[in-house]
C-alpha cells in the first residue's frame, strides 16, 4: 500500500468515529490473541465478574434486565401462539376466537403476550430516558446509544406489526390509519405505503407481510442487536456509574498536579 494511502487509513482508524464503532485485536502475540477473544461477540458476551456498584438498583433500576425479560416472555408466548394461528384472512379472526373460548389457557396466553408487549415498550422508553438523564450516552458509549435507538425502533415496529394479526375491526382500521400516515412522507411516502402493505390497501397480502415481519424478521433483528448491545456494554467499560462530586474533584486535582509536575 502506498505511504500516502496508508497514512489516510491510519488516520481513519485513529479517528473518534472509528474507535467508537470498531474495537478489534489482531496479531500473533498472546496479548493480541486475548484481545481477539475478548472482543469477539460470541466468545466474550458477558463478563466473568462485575463490580457490585455497577449493578445496584439505584444505578440501573434493572430496566435493561426487565426489558430483556419481557422480550423472552414475548418469544416464548409468541411461539406457542403460532401453534394455533393461521395468517389468512378467513381464518385469523376465527383462530383468535378459538384462543379466547376453546383452547385451554388460550386467553391467558394471548393476554400475557399482549401485556408483555406493552410493558416492553414502556420499559424501553424508561431505559432510554434513564440512560439519557444520567449521560451514559457520552464517549465511549455513543455507538451503543445508537444501537439502543435502533432497538427502540424495532420494539415499536414489533408492536405495530403485531397489531394487525387478530384481524378484527380495531386492528384493521388502526393499520389503515397508520399506513395512510406513512404515505404522507414526502417523495417516498407512496413507496413506503406499498412496501408496508404489499399493495394499496389492507388485505391478505398485508396480513401475511405483517405476520412474517412480526414473527421472523423483526425478532431476529432484535436478537442480533441485543447481543451487540450487551457486548458493547462490556467493551465500553461496563455499566455507566456516575462518580460523586468529591471523588471527581480528587481525580481532577490529581490530574492537575501531575500536569504541573510534568
Amino acid at each position: 500500500m502506498p505511504v500516502q494511502e496508508y497514512g489516510i487509513v491510519e488516520r481513519l482508524r485513529g479517528s473518534r468515529v472509528w474507535r467508537s464503532v470498531f474495537r478489534s485485536g489482531t496479531g500473533t502475540s498472546t496479548l493480541h490473541r486475548s484481545l481477539a477473544v475478548q472482543q469477539n461477540i460470541f466468545l466474550h458476551l458477558f463478563a466473568t465478574k462485575v463490580r457490585k456498584r455497577m449493578i445496584r438498583f439505584n444505578v440501573t433500576w434493572f430496566l435493561g434486565t426487565l426489558t430483556l425479560g419481557t422480550f423472552f416472555i414475548l418469544v416464548i408466548t409468541g411461539v406457542l401462539l403460532m401453534l394455533y394461528y393461521h395468517p389468512s384472512v378467513p381464518q385469523a379472526y376465527a383462530d383468535m376466537k378459538d384462543l379466547q373460548f376453546v383452547v385451554s389457557s388460550g386467553l391467558f396466553l394471548r393476554n400475557l403476550h399482549r401485556w408483555s408487549a406493552q410493558a416492553m415498550v414502556f420499559l424501553v422508553f424508561a431505559h432510554m430516558f434513564k440512560v439519557f438523564y444520567r449521560g451514559a450516552y457520552r464517549t465511549p458509549r455513543e455507538f451503543n446509544w445508537v444501537i439502543g435507538v435502533v432497538l427502540l425502533i424495532i420494539t415499536l415496529l414489533l408492536s405495530y406489526t403485531g397489531y394487525l394479526l387478530p384481524w378484527d375491526q380495531l386492528a384493521f382500521w388502526a393499520i389503515t390509519v397508520g399506513s395512510n400516515l406513512s404515505s404522507t412522507v414526502p417523495l417516498i411516502g407512496n413507496k413506503i405505503h406499498f412496501l408496508l402493505l404489499g399493495g394499496n390497501q389492507v388485505n391478505a397480502n398485508a396480513l401475511l407481510r405483517f405476520y412474517v415481519l412480526h414473527c421472523v424478521v423483526l425478532p431476529l433483528a432484535a436478537i442480533i442487536f441485543i447481543a451487540v448491545h450487551f457486548w458493547r456494554i462490556r467493551k465500553d467499560g461496563g455499566l455507566y456509574v456516575q462518580q460523586s462530586e468529591p471523588k471527581m474533584k480528587a481525580v481532577d486535582d490529581a490530574a492537575l498536579a501531575t500536569t504541573e509536575v510534568k
